[in-house]
């Protein structure tokens, strides 16, 4: 039988332990359930998924000196619907020193579209300046909906090659609604150059972060410890085939001046400089609070058009430098044996009627080379006459034909499929636009109709890329690489298609052809309308156009070649409303020549870059 005693004891201690549970369980029911600040704690943070931008990718010169790089900008965004209809509107204002209006405008939304939520974040402000983001950051907690996103945007350590490298800017709706579309609105892609064609590359993955945030938008902590988070993938670095010096040195020399040029690496297709004049300061399309009135003020000179790019867009006559293709094709077709000779008086009759047309006094043409070096025009117009009396003098449309795909053949008339927005096509007039055009003649048309085709002028116009393109294709003796500006990705393999960039396009135009044409256009440069291009001791070849404009002054336009042997560079030059061809294309072509091979301009030649430098074919605001 238990002692009475102890069964007190035993008794006393089950009522006291069962008093401190019932005190624990109270406090514990005081802190969880009856709490203001544990209560707010629990039931008001929210979890916020935070996209992580990833930075995109550098651009380089072929010499690994950076063209485009990345720097820190903020954007502010906003949850709709978390928005506190009570809040401070002035004060906003004041701190992002914005005006009211533009408050109203940018956090008016259009709710009915797809793009918008009004619980999906949206941007208000892009690139916050330092103070605005220091100032604001500062108040943060009295606007809920309002939180920061840090980002990048594009910076310019050079002024130069706006045209080829393009811009950014913020993706539009119809982008955003795209089927698969990888953009949410805010994002930034490529519009223009090099950031559009390679928008796939530069532009990287986004990542996420989750964030827990409390009643008033302040970040509390990360969910699960950021466990769940995904890093952003970082865009592609570009290795771009340009030579920012011989860049620059080309945008100096095209200071005031309008038209393309474009200079090829003939081996290899590779773009060595690509400018148009007028051009811009790229950075003035940076991603800042200058940038409407910077693009209005580009946009608004008419007069010069600064985005249109010169280089790949416009299409011009070529001039003289059809002729030596024109050559080729004669040659290989049987109709002019490299030793033809084919008199000259100073003028060449087109019929029977006393009808004529002009060339200037030169020695007789007694060989192709001659007829190259002294551009006879007699002796162009008799190729082209024959080329398209090929098959009868009844019968043009087949030579014309003929005469086309020849051309198409060297890249002319048609996109050469580089890597380049909005490249033109040029244009190769057919047979049925010249029925069209002489369709109130009985007969038709003949060859005597179009005679100035073979002395480029009339109706066939070419791009510069396809000048330059055709002169690398003629100093490669009979093949051409396509144009790129691309050699590919930093620590990457070159990742796009092998037909853009690899594949050889060979002309059928048999090799030994080509001496004879060569061997004309170094005379040019040596003892005709080139000498301005000469360079001591590097074997140029190059031939001068003068491109007739209706419109006011002749268009200058000059390509080559150099050295004569190893070709390194092939380039083209036109210059719109400049004369002949000698007086500004060739001294320009045969600088940059000059620069690229040798890294400088030669004392004797100092006086004809000054005189490129100061001259102006433009009338300057």
């Amino acid at each position: 039988m238990i002692d009475q005693g102890i069964q007190n004891r035993q008794y006393h201690i089950v009522v006291i332990v069962c008093i401190a549970v019932l005190i624990l369980v109270v406090k514990a029911a005081s802190i969880q359930l009856f709490n203001d600040t544990y209560v707010a704690a629990a039931e008001n943070t929210t979890i916020s998924d935070n996209i992580l931008h990833p930075p995109r990718g550098l651009i380089y010169d072929r010499t690994g000196k950076l063209l485009v790089v990345n720097k820190p900008a903020y954007d502010l965004k906003v949850i709709y619907n978390q928005l506190n209809s009570a809040m401070d509107t002035s004060l906003l204002c004041e701190l992002l020193q914005i005006n009211k209006e533009r408050f109203i405008a940018n956090i008016s939304k259009n709710w009915s579209s797809p793009i918008y939520s009004k619980s999906v974040p949206f941007t208000f402000l892009s690139n916050l300046s330092p103070e605005q983001y220091a100032s604001f950051n500062e108040h943060l907690f009295e606007f809920p909906g309002f939180y920061s996103e840090l980002r990048n945007v594009r910076a310019y350590p050079h002024s130069n090659a706006a045209h080829v490298l393009g811009y950014i800017s913020e993706v539009s709706r119809e982008l955003v609604e795209k089927e698969n579309s990888v953009y949410i609105p805010g994002d930034y892609y490529g519009v223009s150059g090099i950031e559009r064609e390679y928008e796939e590359f530069l532009r990287g993955e986004k990542g996420v972060e989750y964030l827990l945030k409390n009643n008033v938008g302040r970040q509390v902590g990360k969910l699960n410890e950021g466990k769940l988070n995904v890093d952003p993938t970082p865009g592609l670095d570009l290795i771009s085939s340009l030579d920012l010096e011989l860049q620059k040195y080309g945008e100096s020399l095209f200071e005031n001046k309008l038209g393309g040029v474009v200079a090829i690496e003939p081996k290899t297709g590779e773009i060595l400089c690509m400018l148009s004049g007028k051009t811009y300061d790229p950075s003035l399309l940076s991603i800042n609070k200058d940038r409407g009135r910077a693009y209005q003020a580009l946009q608004n000179d008419t007069l010069n058009k600064p985005f249109l790019d010169r280089s790949v867009m416009a299409k011009y006559p070529p001039g003289s430098i059809i002729k030596p293709i024109l050559a080729l094709i004669a040659m290989q077709e049987g109709i002019a044996p490299h030793d033809r000779t084919i008199y000259c008086t100073g003028e060449y009759a087109v019929n029977s009627k006393g009808f004529t047309q002009g060339c200037h006094q030169h020695p007789t043409p007694y060989n192709v080379e001659i007829a190259i070096q002294h551009s006879c025009n007699s002796y162009f117009y008799q190729l082209i006459r024959e080329l398209i009396e090929i098959n009868g003098y009844s019968n043009p449309d087949d030579g014309l034909r003929l005469y086309n795909d020849y051309l198409r053949a060297f890249g002319l008339g048609d996109k050469l499929g580089a890597d380049i927005s909005r490249e033109s096509r040029g244009f190769l007039p057919a047979p049925e636009y010249y029925d069209k055009l002489y369709d109130d003649v009985i007969s038709g048309w003949k060859s005597t109709y179009i005679l100035s085709l073979g002395i480029g002028q009339g109706e066939t116009q070419l791009t510069t890329i396809q000048m330059a393109n055709l002169a690398a294709a003629i100093a490669n003796r009979g093949y051409y690489i396509t144009p790129h500006l691309v050699k590919g990705f930093k620590n990457n393999s070159f990742n796009t298609s092998p037909e853009l960039v690899l594949k050889k396009r060979t002309v059928p135009i048999d090799k030994v052809h080509f001496d004879p044409v060569i061997n004309g256009m170094e005379k040019v440069v040596t003892m005709g309308t080139g000498k301005n291009a000469f360079i001591p001791g590097v074997a140029v070849c190059g031939k001068t156009g003068t491109s007739q404009n209706p419109q006011g002054k002749d268009h200058s336009v000059f390509f080559a070649f150099a050295p004569k042997d190893d070709p390194q560079i092939a380039i083209a030059v036109f210059v719109e409303n400049a004369g002949w061809g000698s007086d500004f294309a060739a001294p320009i072509a045969g600088l940059m020549i000059e620069k690229y091979l040798k890294g400088e301009i030669s004392q004797t030649k100092k006086w004809q870059e000054e005189r490129m430098l100061n001259l102006s074919t433009i009338s300057i605001p």
